[in-house]
């Protein structure tokens, strides 16, 4: 996470360094030339410095996440980058604040006013400050934070993670598969089928939709009906002789073969190998969880057209993966309705010599409760077993279902939730951590307006210039690629086909939220007594009743606080 306050930091420097705004500073400060070039000077080293950094953080993230020292060493870098940000708008507004004309109206209004307005000389000092802060930065990671000397790449990681995911997800229950006969027999018939030409089929959905689930159950009724088959998980950072390998390893299981003989051949040799052998034989390779369309078209030149009636099975929560589909072969996955998230629910919460029955003192719960899990099977699995652990009664369901929001974030049991929903963001492209984390601020169920959001975003500096593309049409560009992640849900669209209504899934809010209140990047405060505020949050949404104006009693705004706004 800290590497999208970089980020941010970085692009504010840019654009204080950038042609127009240097100009403009040399032209008003000509009397501090000097100063003007060392202050220049300082933040081009520190930028480079923050580069550095933040490609170190993109590598390192995933694996360190929850090692203490290297969460107390972020804590410092968050300190530092928000520190520079608000340096570089204080520099900004510093020089644009005589000119209310072009770019630097755009500066004066794109950038909130500093609390204070310092001095040439002021700025210049906090800057080389930094430049100290984050040379000292550097010491302490070396010190403290690799200190184990373990390789900083987190792509094993990641690989052991996506892997220890889809084998929880084949292993659910068949009874667990609940509300999909309709979908699993159309999968059935389209990889039973007759049809000679290989076909791809790919399973659209979010993370916990039972993608993997329900593949595993379809892959278990028809993998004998083809002469070899094979599953293999993809992660992220997939590698891909790996791949091959693990292919070759599940096509080669208690058969000799042509494949039984490739541990010393390089990646040329296996994919040759391997590609020889599936012109000779009808297959069915399932690939799960696939990410990007390069992962499926490095694979489909080895898993070629055979004309035996081979099968390839995306699973992916991608949807320009799932275009790489045979026509016609995308089958999505929804949440499930009300009352058959009700019944997944009862089977899980209740003893199978009970027949699964709810007590009536407990359906009203029971119905809150499974309303929560918003139609996630995995969801509503693990929330399930939890209440089948505690007593039935109506005390006890009450003071779980107070706190299952707390569960959800805290409790050990529900790591596999929390771990679908990290896998998602925190290998989004940096650019869209920010976009994510914005949204997550907003009360459950809100509807965003698409226009509405892309300026919120251009306002808070999230949106990178592209080439000549506007801004709203770069920040659009992010709208439909988490659309395409299922990170952001379509409601509507206008009378045109073009999205204009979005919502975020309210287990990812949750977990997103989590994630803003831990990194500082943002909480939101509901008009209760006695709440008390980070003293270092950089966004603070203010909750109120419908017509109650007033800020909330005993609120204090603190000067670390970036953006503030209400919302009803």
């Amino acid at each position: 996470m800290a590497e999208t306050v970089i980020l941010l930091a970085i692009q504010k420097i840019g654009i204080a360094l950038a042609n127009g705004a240097a100009n403009q500073a040399s032209a008003l400060f000509v009397k501090y030339g000097t100063q003007l070039l060392k202050l220049q000077r300082g933040m081009d080293r520190v930028v480079r410095e923050l580069r550095l950094m933040h490609e170190f953080l993109c590598q390192m993230d995933i694996r360190n996440r929850k090692k203490q020292a290297y969460e107390i060493w972020l804590g410092e870098v968050r300190k530092v980058a928000h520190l520079m940000e608000d340096m570089v708008d204080e520099y900004l507004y510093l020089v644009g604040q005589e000119h209310d004309v072009g770019f630097f109206f755009f500066l004066k209004n794109g950038f909130k006013k500093p609390r204070s307005l310092l001095s040439l000389n002021q700025i210049a000092f906090k800057v080389k400050e930094i430049e100290k802060d984050l040379s000292h930065l550097s010491e302490t990671k070396t010190r403290w934070v690799l200190v184990n000397n373990e390789d900083t790449s987190s792509s094993d990681y990641i690989v052991k993670r996506s892997q220890e995911l889809a084998n929880i997800s084949r292993c659910l229950e068949e009874e667990d598969l609940v509300g999909v006969d309709k979908k699993r027999e159309l999968l059935q018939q389209w990889l039973a089928g007759d049809q000679l030409e290989r076909s791809v089929i790919a399973l659209l959905g979010m993370g916990g939709l039972g993608k993997t689930a329900l593949a595993a159950n379809v892959y278990r009724n028809v993998r004998e009906k083809f002469q070899c088959h094979a599953w293999v998980s993809i992660s992220q950072t997939y590698s891909r002789e790996d791949v091959l390998r693990n292919i070759i390893k599940e096509l080669s299981r208690d058969k000799d073969s042509v494949l039984s003989n490739t541990a010393g051949m390089d990646i040329t040799c296996l994919q040759e190998t391997l590609k020889k052998f599936l012109e000779q034989h009808k297959y069915l390779i399932i690939l799960d969880d696939v990410w990007t369309p390069e992962v499926f078209n490095d694979l489909s030149r080895i898993c070629i057209h055979n004309e035996k009636g081979s099968r390839l099975l995306i699973t992916t929560r991608v949807s320009r993966v799932a275009a790489l589909a045979s026509q016609g072969c995308i089958l999505t996955l929804e949440a499930l309705p009300e009352d058959k998230a009700r019944d997944l629910f009862c089977k899980k919460a209740f003893p199978r010599d009970t027949n699964y029955e709810c007590p009536v003192k407990l359906k009203p719960l029971s119905n809150e409760i499974s309303s929560k899990c918003k139609g996630l099977p995995l969801v509503i699995v693990l929330v399930g077993g939890l209440f089948l652990v505690h007593e039935k009664t109506v005390e006890e369901w009450r003071r779980i279902n107070a706190q299952l929001n707390w569960e959800l974030i805290n409790n050990p049991g529900f790591d596999h939730i929390r771990n679908v929903f990290h896998l998602s963001f925190i290998y989004l492209p940096t650019h869209l951590k920010s976009c994510v984390l914005y949204c997550s601020l907003f009360p459950e169920d809100y509807i965003f307006k698409r226009k509405q959001l892309v300026r919120l975003w251009i306002a808070e500096g999230f949106v990178e210039e592209r080439g000549e593309c506007t801004l709203e049409e770069v920040a659009e560009g992010y709208l439909k690629e988490l659309t395409d992640r299922n990170m952001l849900q379509l409601v509507k669209r206008n009378t045109f086909g073009r999205v204009k209504r979005f919502r975020m899934h309210d287990i990812i809010r949750d977990l997103a939220a989590d994630l803003c209140k831990k990194n500082c990047f943002g909480v939101t405060y509901d008009d209760n007594c006695g709440l008390s505020i980070e003293t270092n949050v950089r966004r603070l949404v203010l909750r109120k009743p419908k017509k109650d104006n007033h800020q909330p009693s005993g609120v204090k705004i603190y000067d670390s606080a970036r953006t503030k706004w209400s919302a009803h």
